[in-house]
């Protein structure tokens, strides 16, 4: 009976087994099959956009008149007289009386010295006839020539050097009288005045400063390695000149005249020179100049002496130019996307770099598409996808998957 027992338990045991793993095996659910991954790589595109397009050199400076006069007196005396324009900041044509000194003595001095004249020009018309006299008694003599002395040629001719002494005093007396008159050399505006009514005033005395109003300057300091963005190296480039005017923003135009040709021992910097035109729009300037054709300020807003203006130098103009972002660009080429949706390096013509930007002259067409997203292993032809027709398929990107730019490093090439 044992015996059996000891047989019969290990079957029931096994066949118990197997009835629970089947058991348990109905009850297990089949694998899930999971969808294919696209692995091709996700990139964000930006279209080039080709264009005509004249490159700019960047400089700043004061506006300063082209010519300034300090004037002083050239006689001395008293000021009678004072125009009410010659303050500060008073506009006068060129001519225009500014003061004038006590004349009374210089004109003493005129009729004295036109008194002396008249009486060296009597003296001589006396030694003229005196001489002739002498000629014409010389004449009934025969044995014997006359002398220079008995023509009374020496005297003659002391006579007129007194004439001619006499007209020189009446010319310095004159000129003395007229600088009697301050006047403006040009058309212009008064900087400063440093006389007053009843002032005594000696020669060589500062009297005031004048500004002249007919052009202004500005000078523009330029890196060397920037004028070969501009044309004959900026000579008669147009200029925009950009300052603020009552709280406003205005611009304005000019034109180089010239460079000054050396480099600056300080900044290392070259100076163009700018030239705006009646600055301040002055009637009578402002109708010369459209006469003549010359540039006028833009805005119809005067350009003060003293401001700050930064200024854009027009220069090289390229007929087909693209702006790229420079951290795009490795090797002189850059990462486009083709039609057939893979990967192409372009190569491009740099012509200059503005701030983070490069301009590029050729390589590159209107609407191709540059990748400006990050690529982990770069091949070239290889297979690429826009974050567009991924967002098609509806398949979300996974939490730790990032688009962002950055530069494009071709490993696999």
């Amino acid at each position: 009976m044992a015996h059996k027992k000891q047989i019969i338990l290990p079957i029931v045991i096994l066949v118990v087994g197997v009835i629970a793993y089947f058991g348990f095996a109905s009850l297990k659910k089949p694998p899930e099959e999971k969808a294919a991954v696209d692995n091709t790589p996700i990139v964000a595109i930006e279209n080039i956009v080709v264009a005509p397009m004249t490159l700019q050199v960047s400089s700043y400076g004061i506006v300063k008149p082209k010519y300034e006069t300090s004037l002083v007196a050239q006689v001395k005396g008293e000021i009678v007289e004072l125009n009410d324009v010659f303050v500060r900041g008073g506009f006068v044509k060129k001519g225009q009386l500014l003061a004038r000194i006590d004349p009374n003595d210089y004109h003493a001095a005129l009729i004295d010295a036109q008194a002396n004249m008249a009486s060296a020009r009597a003296a001589l018309e006396k030694e003229v006839a005196q001489g002739k006299v002498a000629e014409r008694e010389w004449k009934y003599i025969t044995d014997t020539s006359p002398t220079e002395l008995s023509l009374r040629k020496p005297q003659l001719a002391q006579e007129l050097a007194r004439v001619k002494s006499a007209q020189a005093t009446v010319l310095r007396a004159q000129r003395n009288l007229q600088r009697t008159e301050i006047t403006a050399p040009y058309d212009a505006m008064i900087d400063s005045r440093l006389i007053g009514l009843g002032s005594f005033v000696s020669i060589g005395s500062q009297i005031g400063k004048l500004l002249g109003t007919a052009i202004a300057e500005v000078r523009l300091p330029v890196a060397d390695k920037q004028l070969q963005f501009l044309i004959a190296q900026g000579r008669q480039a147009k200029v925009k000149l950009r300052g603020s005017y009552a709280g406003k923003s205005i611009e304005w135009l000019a034109d180089i005249v010239r460079n000054e040709g050396v480099i600056d021992d300080k900044s290392r910097m070259t100076y163009l020179v700018a030239e705006i035109i009646n600055p301040y729009l002055l009637p009578g300037q402002l109708a010369e100049q459209n006469a003549t054709g010359n540039t006028v300020v833009g805005n119809l807003v005067p350009l003060r002496f003293g401001s700050y203006v930064k200024a854009e130098i027009l220069g090289v103009a390229i007929a087909n130019a693209s702006i790229l972002p420079r951290y795009l660009v490795v090797g002189n080429k850059v990462a486009l996307l083709s039609d057939d949706s893979t990967l192409h390096y372009a190569t491009i013509d740099i012509v200059r770099q503005q701030g983070a930007d490069i301009v590029v002259s050729s390589g590159l067409l209107n609407g191709d598409r540059l990748i400006v997203s990050a690529l982990d292993s770069p091949v070239n032809g290889m297979k690429l996808k826009l974050i567009a027709d991924k967002k098609e398929q509806q398949v979300p990107l996974d939490k730790n998957t990032k688009v962002q730019v950055a530069s494009i490093k071709n490993k696999g090439e």
